[in-house]
């Protein structure tokens, strides 16, 4: 190593990061090497619609610590970028921006919409790249891709094709999730379940030729329009006499016959369903199976249609309120109780799901299901955590076919046509079908429907390598290594790569699936407009630093669990940074003085000859290679993260660093810098890549520098256990001192050594001791000789140590001192403790503010006994 240029005083990220980001781009380092064995990462394709969240952040942070750990490792490293083109999203954005000039999608033309979504993408689709980049990811953006490229195009065609040939696509008219705002079919997955308030609704059906009535708890009496039947289980005795029965459906006048069928719940409501085949999912089955016809009562908006006489127009929950006005107001009603219960939203825009028959097109999914569930059994797939794999299992075991087909404009046409003359249905890869298969008939119609988002994206880990072409970069690069995403997109997404790439490409697309939590605020609330607790990453990035966030979003993570983002803790993730900043000054103004140009290399031979605490440096630094090294290999980015913070703040800097400055041997200090700045570089990248260029004699960038190896020749189990027995004893000294407020006033002590070893080792550094904890003279005590002067005493497993304290410090000034401040803290605490105990300013002030005056005081009552401490020890 040798001085290039002087760090500043100050690291200045806003200076910084931008200008390394280019230089890394320059220098192509993000492209794969072509040497050694081939490691590939695929980014999962955030919406061209987006912006970075905190979600994007910690997924692309861990993808991006991968990606530089396995290209440091050798490895020819491949992450591909890329963007989905998020069909119901962008469609919604362009039709609110139609909106604006009062036009509809419908006005403008599909063509004409069309031009206007790619304007639209052009615009602001590279958003996302731009603060992907400002995060430092590493990805090769000269491999970036879209999910509605002409390549990706061409893929979902080929697949498309090729599942309808094998007779796994088909065309039906089945019970579907309809979102009445995005106005297209979604499929199962597309769906959460909300927790919302709502009612049951017990109402009379009249039996026919009889005044007896029967009772039908529904928490949806607008859909008795809808309705066709009452059921019940034929094994419950109080209704199975009833079985063939009629009843009058209220306010409808409808008969309606009362069927027996098994998926009746004798203990739910009254053990008496109303059967509306059209509206929900499980009565579209009871009425398959007892042949029942289907009465759809709501249009596309959900709002009644003419069947509902004169609630015709008015939307679903405006019915239910008329409707529940007209039965009590002719006593159709028994009862009304309020519940809680689970309804299926749209996953876009939160409006509730309405179940709706119409015609779409479906994967058959119980072959493809199997086949997923195989591969993660025999780990050809592996989650990590592994706990995972059974949310995978038990989604694939209830998975039922799937609605690939979309009522919208923006994603992938399905690549049908209808012959209008004799009703072929004609499935094909070519843009412009002219004539009919089978009647050849230039009478034809394209399907108008596109595909779910999720089929294009479900072939993202092969067709952005060139699929269904036979590239190389596909025979090199694929299957990929290990997919990174959160636990909220198994079923949307992961599920569907692995099937897909089962059924494609006889192979899983990746060895591994890590799984990562949501960031959620510091009270563990997930972050969201609604609550104004949402993160921008690109404003803690302006004012901490990329680095910082980085390293706090993955700082004491787990794989799987969700995370509580803290300003704080990006605050102090910056302070390291500049802690490592601080260090990298110190070795630089060392290497100036000693004018050092030589290329560090150590022997065996060298390492006897070292002093204790450069053999000490060396065995923990290789310790910590071998921890980092395995905690990466297993994922375990959080607990590397905080073993290596660790090991650079409390040995290196505060005990190395020190040790160094009463030695004019540098070249252990330069190695080990040297080899923490690699260690440190997945996570910290730009602070890592600076201090390097700044004096490295290194040619190459550290971005593509090789990884630490570990060395069992540097461990050194004896001067580990000397060094712990010398900082044991500084530590107990400094914190004497501290008690006592002495300064820097130089201290005699008296030392009775614990054992004949603490005794060897510090009577060998003697004078080290006495430089770092500021002490005058050291007098060792004969074992059981006891010291009877007033002093101050600290106990620690290797000795107690006596600081004589009567001419060190005026110890009724002292005292005086300490009761000032002790009253002045007991007041205070007085003050907080009443705020707390207000009632109106716990009722009125923000949760943020209560939590902080909560810490102030504990704080306070922490202070306060340590006061009390302090004046007992000097009191006796």
């Amino acid at each position: 190593m040798c001085e290039k240029e002087n760090l500043d005083k100050t690291y200045n990220h806003t200076e910084t990061e931008d200008e390394i980001y280019k230089f890394w781009e320059e220098n192509n380092y993000f492209k794969p090497s072509g040497v050694g064995e081939k490691y590939t990462i695929v980014m999962p394709p955030p919406n061209i619609t987006g912006n970075l969240h905190m979600g994007h952040a910690l997924d692309n942070t861990i993808q991006d610590i991968i990606t530089r750990y396995k290209r440091m490792c050798g490895y020819s490293m491949l992450w591909v970028p890329g963007t989905d083109h998020a069909s119901i999203a962008t469609e919604a954005k362009i039709i609110e921006e139609l909106r604006k000039e009062n036009l509809t999608k419908e006005q403008l033309g599909r063509n004409e919409f069309l031009k206007r979504a790619w304007e639209w993408k052009e615009k602001y689709g590279s958003n996302i790249k731009k603060q992907l980049k400002k995060l430092g990811v590493s990805c090769d953006w000269e491999h970036e891709r879209f999910t509605l490229d002409s390549g990706c195009t061409e893929a979902v065609k080929e697949f498309f094709v090729n599942l309808y040939k094998k007779n796994m696509i088909y065309r039906g008219e089945k019970i579907i999730n309809w979102c009445p705002k995005c106005l297209t079919s979604i499929s199962d997955s597309e769906v959460n379940f909300e927790e919302k308030p709502g009612c049951f609704y017990y109402i009379k059906y009249k039996l026919i030729n009889s005044e007896e009535n029967i009772i039908v708890a529904t928490t949806r009496p607008e859909t008795m329009f809808g309705d066709v039947a009452l059921a019940v289980n034929p094994d419950d005795e109080r209704y199975k006499n009833l079985i063939g029965q009629e009843v009058i459906v209220p306010i409808v006048g409808r008969k309606i016959p009362i069927i027996g069928d098994s998926y009746v719940d004798i203990e739910l409501g009254t053990g008496v369903l109303k059967i509306t085949p059209a509206h929900d999912f499980n009565d579209f089955e009871v009425g398959q199976r007892h042949n029942l016809p289907i009465l759809n009562i709501m249009d596309e908006k959900a709002c009644i249609n003419e069947l509902g006489g004169e609630y015709s127009g008015l939307s679903r929950t405006e019915a239910r309120k008329k409707i529940v006005e007209n039965l009590q107001k002719n006593n159709y009603i028994l009862k009304i109780e309020e519940l809680k219960h689970n309804v299926g939203t749209c996953y876009r825009c939160s409006t509730v799901i309405e179940p709706r028959i119409s015609t779409q097109w479906f994967v058959k999914m119980k072959k493809l299901a199997e086949m997923s569930i195989n591969s993660v059994q025999n780990d050809e797939i592996k989650f990590v955590p592994k706990r995972f794999d059974k949310i995978f299992f038990h989604w694939m075991e209830n998975i039922k076919d799937w609605c690939i087909s979309r009522q919208l404009w923006w994603g992938h046409r399905i690549p049908v046509w209808y012959c209008e003359n004799c009703g072929e249905i004609i499935v094909s890869k070519e843009e412009n079908i002219t004539h009919c298969t089978k009647c050849n008939s230039d009478k034809l119609l394209i399907e108008h429907d596109t595909l779910d988002t999720w089929f294009s994206s479900g072939l993202w880990p092969f067709s952005v390598l060139g699929w269904p072409e036979n590239t190389q970069e596909l025979r090199e690069y694929f299957p990929t290594k290990v997919l990174v995403t959160g636990y909220d997109i198994i079923f949307f997404w992961v599920a569907k790569m692995i099937f897909s790439s089962l059924e494609i490409m006889k192979k899983p697309p990746f060895e591994h699936v890590l799984i990562h939590g949501l960031v959620r605020d510091s009270q563990g609330r997930k972050m969201s407009k609604s609550l104004g607790n949402g993160v921008d990453p690109l404003e803690i990035i302006d004012k901490y630093g990329a680095d910082a966030l980085r390293f706090s979003i993955i700082l004491g993570t787990s794989p799987g669990n969700d995370m509580r983002f803290y300003a704080e803790k990006v605050e102090s993730c910056r302070n390291f940074a500049n802690k490592i900043w601080n260090a990298a000054r110190f070795v630089n103004l060392k290497i100036s003085e000693k004018k050092c140009n030589q290329k560090i290399t150590i022997s065996k031979d060298i390492i006897q000859n070292m002093s204790r605490t450069d053999r000490w440096i060396l065995s923990r630094l290789h310790k910590i290679i071998q921890e980092i090294r395995c905690d990466l290999d297993k994922f375990e980015l959080g607990i590397a993260a905080q073993k290596l913070y660790n090991f650079i703040w409390d040995e290196f800097c505060d005990w190395y660093i020190e040790f160094s400055k009463l030695s004019n041997e540098i070249c252990i200090l330069i190695y080990v810098l040297e080899n923490i700045l690699k260690l440190l570089h997945p996570f910290m990248p730009f602070v890592t890549e600076k201090i390097w260029q700044c004096f490295s004699t290194s040619k190459d960038a550290i971005i593509i520098e090789k990884f630490p190896k570990f060395e069992s020749l540097y461990i050194n189990e004896e001067a580990e256990r000397e060094i712990e027995i010398l900082m044991t004893f500084v530590k107990s000294v400094r914190n004497l001192r501290r008690e006592l407020n002495i300064g820097n006033k130089k201290v005699d002590i008296y030392v009775e050594y614990g054992n004949q070893e603490a005794g060897n080792v510090l009577a060998t550094c003697c004078e080290e001791v006495k430089k770092l904890a500021c002490i005058e003279s050291i007098h060792v005590l004969k074992p059981g000789v006891s010291f009877d002067c007033e002093c101050s005493v600290a106990v620690n497993e290797y000795a107690k140590i006596y600081i004589p304290t009567e001419n060190l410090i005026d110890k009724s000034q002292e005292l005086a001192k300490l009761q000032k401040e002790l009253d002045v803290s007991r007041a205070q605490l007085d003050q907080a403790r009443a705020r707390l105990s207000n009632q109106e300013f716990m009722s009125k002030a923000p949760q943020k503010v209560i939590q902080g005056a909560r810490e102030v005081k504990e704080k306070l009552e922490s202070k306060i006994e340590k006061l009390l401490l302090s004046i007992n020890k000097l009191t006796k």
